[in-house]
């Protein structure tokens, strides 16, 4: 008896299983940014508890602490969404030239020029336009103020060769010598004395919480640009010539791209996110633009964007751990009586961390496909 070379059910039982090197390739790449950042944080929150022991103080006590002030009630939980919102706007801000090769330090100036900006067109606003369209004013404004702070650092890195990041960080700090200028003298409320601040806004600009929540819309709004941000780069031809001009400048100048519209534009859009977040602070938090801008929200972001590996959508969550241990600083300064600035120490020893870290990637085998054994 004799099998036909063609029998069908020969074929069958002669086809080799499905391979599963695609899928493991899928989650080994993916795998590594999350394995390598969590491994950061462990031991950044290791050398961090070094210190603690060093002042007497238990380590265990302090991380018990910080969850309980960030995520251990409800009302933690909320403390820490809202102290997230401005995070994912200033993240955004370093995350997006991040794409191109950049990197921008200067947030914190969009930020405060941001909320001035908002604050001073709220001023001839007030009782003589209807009150979407003056918020809807009020954040153009914002964004513009920031959009041309961080967008200047760009412009100078492309057309006349400086560094951009010490350019962004120089012009924070003219940023915030221009709020000052600004609420203590053209633009302050004679009625604000020991504090110079604007007018404050009238209630009806004031930013609403989302229903169910003590927590301001910012954080929607934050939440949507990381959205959108992420659209744009994953999705659009915009955001695929910003990965290839950030991977090799002279190629994409050969490929014909516009490398320069490409550094201005995408460091305008990140200042004009970060001026957001000022506008933000001022209609939700502070309702008035005064010295308060200047939180540190700008330099926490970059933590966040680094954390996040400049990924929108990663941001999201990486903001809200962060906005968490940020909320917990007052209740470790109250209960185990050390400086409100521990957190301060703790990211910075986070940022050095992950920084160091950031050389391991691509250094080990397992996460990279390339190099494991083809099979036959």
């Amino acid at each position: 008896m004799t099998i036909e070379a063609n029998d069908p059910a020969m074929a069958i039982a002669t086809e080799k299983p499905a391979s599963l090197r695609p899928g493991l390739e899928w989650i080994a790449r993916r795998a590594e940014p999350m394995v390598i950042g969590l491994a950061a944080i462990l031991i950044g929150l290791a050398i961090f508890s070094l210190f603690i022991l060093a002042v007497g103080k238990s380590p265990a006590t302090l991380f018990q602490l910080m969850y309980t002030g960030g995520f251990g009630s409800w009302f933690s939980v909320q403390n820490s969404l809202s102290r997230a919102a401005p995070l994912l706007l200033t993240a955004l801000c370093v995350a997006l030239p991040a794409r191109l090769g950049l990197v921008i330090i200067g947030g914190e100036g969009a930020v405060v020029l941001g909320g001035v900006a908002a604050a001073a067109m709220a001023l001839p606003l007030a009782g003589t336009a209807p009150v979407f369209l003056s918020l809807v004013l009020m954040a153009i404004a914002a964004m513009v103020a920031g959009g041309i702070w961080i967008g200047l650092a760009g412009f100078l890195r492309h057309y006349r060769g400086v560094n951009e990041t010490i350019s962004s960080l120089l012009l924070s700090y003219i940023a915030i010598a221009l709020m000052n200028q600004f609420v203590e003298g053209p633009l302050r409320d004679p009625a604000s004395l020991n504090k110079p601040s604007t007018k404050p806004l009238p209630a009806e600009y004031m930013l609403g919480n989302i229903p169910g929540m003590d927590v301001h819309w910012g954080l929607v709004v934050g939440a949507l640009a990381c959205i959108i941000s992420w659209v744009l780069i994953e999705a659009t031809s915009y955001g695929f010539a910003a990965r290839i001009a950030g991977g090799n400048v002279r190629a994409a100048q050969i490929q014909g791209l516009a490398v320069g519209k490409l550094i201005v534009g995408f460091t305008a859009l990140a200042g004009s996110f970060a001026g957001l977040a000022g506008m933000i602070e001022v209609a939700a938090v502070q309702g008035s633009a005064n010295a308060s801008l200047a939180a540190g929200y700008g330099y926490t972001g970059i933590l966040v964007a680094f954390l996040a590996r400049h990924n929108p959508l990663a941001i999201i969550p990486v903001a809200i751990l962060l906005g968490g241990i940020d909320a917990s600083g007052g209740l470790i300064q109250r209960r185990m009586g050390l400086p409100d600035a521990t957190v301060l120490v703790l990211q910075g020893t986070l940022f050095i961390v992950i920084l160091f870290c950031e050389t391991f990637y691509g250094r080990f085998k397992i996460f990279n496909p390339d190099l494991w054994k083809r099979s036959r």
